[in-house]
């Protein structure tokens, strides 16, 4: 059979379904894969800093989780495959700088003991307690809450503050309070659905899982490029960069009309059309959802409602030499404070030299990442490139007493880059793909449905691949 696949974005998830529909559909599918910016990769990317490669989006992918790893093996990747140091994550708790404790959940504790130390003898207390309450009453029907309250009723502020806010906003760039309970904490909401009477026990239960020896996360030793790179020259599509597609209209027949280029005369490409017999989006909720405006209103309005959180990466190169925290790195949360009283402007930082061995090299520069941007709170994300550099040099040097002059700087600003997982989000998700999936020929994918991170993301682009192939393959 012939077909041409049009792929909207080129993100992970858009690759994805044009490597795995050439996979499914051969050499006779013509594949157009449109890029609205001038790279391709969306939240993968990889820069030179200070002459070596430093991935300045997501740095790595939860190896614990199959998709992921099964896709760089598939494609030839493993030899490439890499996993962090024994270094431990640390969190700013209270005024000082402590190991991220076990036993917890995303910072949610199945016992007392392993916050201890952490919180205060109060806040302490208040874990203790918390199996004693009353049973956690969900809404029946598989009905969601907002993560935060639930937490704070149970915990109180402290635990919330100190500890889960800071590891949820390394996900999510938002905290606990605007997340849904079920899909930001699926295998907590699935613990109380079994029958756990207290968040602890949930928390107890889930954890068994999560003391495997397998490493969590893996990476790439030249960097999350070489998985883009590989997947556009595995899916044979043809890339259009720098066009953004404004429009989709369904044709009398059945098939698609995508028109191309900025609204303005001025920026129409020189094909301001194209024509496909089947369409993949793989586009952040709100472009998705304007596109979808006319064909499918119910589902483009859904989308509508998914809000996004920006944020930046400051990468830093330190003279060789430079005396690094040994933890691989440092989450900050919104209630600590600076010395002098005023909130710290980095929500985190990566030493990527202690991380990843690759990194670390005899009288090379030490690279580490600073990460800026919080939901609804841009702070520091207002400021100009120098401005935003030297607060995050200021933090770096109040927190580790690292003031070092960098050989090398590099800000990456990643706006609108993360979706929030608001409470009833899985509930939104299911309808828009009901809808969508009632439109022959449409497929829909990315980080605004079933999890931010790339194994979440191959997921939903290998199911839309597989759908749109069997209705082709049936089509022809």
């Amino acid at each position: 059979m012939s077909a041409h696949v049009a792929v909207v974005g080129g993100g992970i998830s858009g690759l994805t379904a044009a490597y795995r529909l050439r996979q499914l559909l051969g050499e006779s599918v013509t594949i157009t894969v449109c890029e609205a910016t001038g790279s391709l990769g969306g939240k993968l990317r990889t820069a030179t800093l200070a002459g070596r490669s430093l991935d300045v989006g997501a740095e790595a992918f939860l190896a614990r989780r199959p998709e992921a790893l099964d896709l760089v093996r598939e494609i030839g990747l493993d030899p490439a495959l890499t996993h962090p140091t024994s270094a431990r994550s640390t969190v700013r708790a209270g005024g000082a700088s402590l190991p991220i404790p076990r036993g917890t959940l995303m910072g949610i504790p199945g016992s007392a003991e392993s916050v201890t130390g952490l919180l205060s003898a109060g806040g302490v207390r208040a874990v203790a307690a918390e199996a004693r309450l009353p049973p956690v009453a969900l809404p029946t029907g598989g009905g969601d809450v907002a993560l935060g309250p639930l937490l704070r009723s149970r915990f109180g502020d402290e635990l919330v503050d100190r500890l889960v806010d800071p590891l949820l906003g390394g996900v999510y760039a938002g905290g606990a309070d605007g997340l849904g309970l079920r899909a930001s904490m699926p295998a907590l909401a699935a613990a109380l659905d079994a029958g756990a009477s207290s968040l602890s026990a949930a928390v107890a239960s889930a954890l068994p899982a999560q003391h495997s020896a397998a490493p969590v996360f893996a990476a790439l030793t030249g960097g999350m490029e070489m998985l883009v790179e590989r997947l556009v020259r595995l899916s044979g599509a043809r890339v259009r960069r720098g066009v953004p597609v404004r429009a989709l209209r369904r044709r009398p027949d059945g098939s698609w009309r995508l028109l191309l280029g900025a609204a303005a005369p001025a920026h129409a490409p020189e094909d301001p059309e194209l024509d496909a017999d089947a369409v993949v989006l793989a586009l952040p909720a709100p472009q998705a959802g304007r596109l979808l405006t006319e064909v499918e209103p119910e589902a483009a309005a859904e989308l509508g409602k998914i809000e996004l959180a920006s944020m930046a990466v400051v990468s830093l190169a330190l003279p060789p030499g430079t005396e690094l925290p040994p933890a691989s790195g440092l989450l900050i949360g919104t209630a600590e404070r600076r010395a002098d009283g005023t909130a710290f402007a980095t929500k985190a930082f990566t030493f990527s030299a202690r991380k990843w061995a690759h990194l670390r090299e005899e009288d090379a520069p030490l690279p580490i990442r600073g990460s800026v941007g919080r939901f609804r709170d841009p702070g520091a994300l207002r400021a100009d490139d120098t401005e935003l550099l030297r607060l995050v040099r200021r933090d770096l040097a109040e927190l580790t007493g690292v003031d070092a002059e960098p050989v090398d700087a590099l800000i990456t600003r990643w706006g609108g880059g993360l979706p929030q997982y608001g409470p009833g989000h899985n509930d939104r998700v299911e309808r828009v793909e009901r809808t969508v999936a009632r439109i022959r020929g449409l497929e829909i994918t990315g980080a605004a449905l079933h999890g931010v991170g790339i194994p979440a993301c191959i997921a939903t682009a290998d199911a839309a691949a597989n759908r749109l192939a069997a209705e082709l393959g049936a089509a022809g």
